[in-house]
């Protein structure tokens, strides 16, 4: 069957609450997900006991935000299966005080041009550790002023592209960080969807850094890129994962829980990684010592 490996909940920028996205998972025939919240990991203890009421399997995880400086561009790593998830908190608290800073600055913008209150705003975003571009989409829907979270207004106001854009670049760390502070905590790192060429070049590059493996399978990624993404992962030696990146009604496209999942053999794969790496690390140890 596989797994929706990437999901989020309202503790991040989704709309929908833990209890109501296993229970749609359930309801869809979805016997495996982990919860990846945006640089949070709240929800990962809860998910499990419900997941285990509900016969869903919940794998903890958390997708933290990165800036490649190199190639000027946010990406984001997913961490799975963490020995330690403390040892990541003090990383998510930074990601989550650099996004609130970045969107009070976007919200101050927004607000000389449109109707809408940093308060209203924060309302819209009730129950998440931050506040996402998709909370303040949503106080302009309250007011009237769009019908649509992605639609003319949100290119407006958060495409690099758009010349009228409020966006103020959040200060998170870089990739290469982030992939050393998950496997402090015991985590495995994963880059989460690539959809560029400058994401494939990354991609070669964190290998040597250590990275675990890539996501494959998302609604962002098309056949041509996936068949690279799949070549790469294969070549290297790296897993390979997948998932919706499900956020509700915040989602960009028409997407719902376990659409985009990664297949059976990619998840046990999951499971037993860090288990066959303790083989091979020991086998070399030992080569060593020989």
């Amino acid at each position: 069957m596989g797994g929706d490996l990437h999901c989020h909940t309202k503790l991040s920028d989704s709309s929908m609450g833990i209890d109501d996205l296993i229970v749609l998972a359930q309801k869809r025939g979805i016997n495996v997900i982990a919860i990846t919240d945006r640089d949070c990991q709240a929800g990962t203890v809860r998910g499990k006991i419900i997941g285990e009421r509900r016969g869903v399997t919940v794998i903890p995880g958390v997708e933290i935000s990165c800036y490649d400086s190199k190639r000027e561009k946010y990406v984001e790593m997913l961490c799975y299966l963490s020995d330690s998830p403390d040892r990541l908190e003090g990383l998510c608290h930074r990601n989550i005080v650099a996004r609130k800073k970045a969107s009070q600055l976007m919200t101050l913008k927004i607000a000389r041009k449109y109707p809408i209150t940093p308060e209203l705003v924060l309302k819209c975003a009730t129950g998440s550790t931050a506040v996402f571009e998709q909370h303040i989409m949503h106080a302009l829907m309250e007011c009237g002023l769009t019908d649509r979270i992605y639609g003319d207004l949100y290119y407006e106001l958060f495409s690099p592209e758009s010349p009228e854009n409020v966006l103020v670049r959040a200060n998170y760390p870089d990739p290469a960080e982030v992939i050393a502070a998950i496997h402090e905590a015991g985590g495995i790192a994963v880059y989460a969807h690539p959809s560029t060429e400058k994401d494939v070049e990354a991609i070669k590059e964190l290998v040597e850094n250590g990275l675990d493996g890539i996501e494959v399978w998302h609604p962002a990624i098309g056949n041509e890129l996936k068949e690279k993404l799949v070549a790469i992962a294969k070549e290297k030696g790296i897993l390979q994962t997948g998932g919706t990146e499900f956020m509700g009604m915040y989602s960009k496209q028409s997407v719902s829980i376990g659409e985009y999942t990664a297949p059976d053999t990619a998840v046990k794969a999951l499971m037993s990684y860090k288990a066959k790496m303790k083989k091979r690390k020991a086998a070399e140890a030992e080569e060593v010592a020989e």
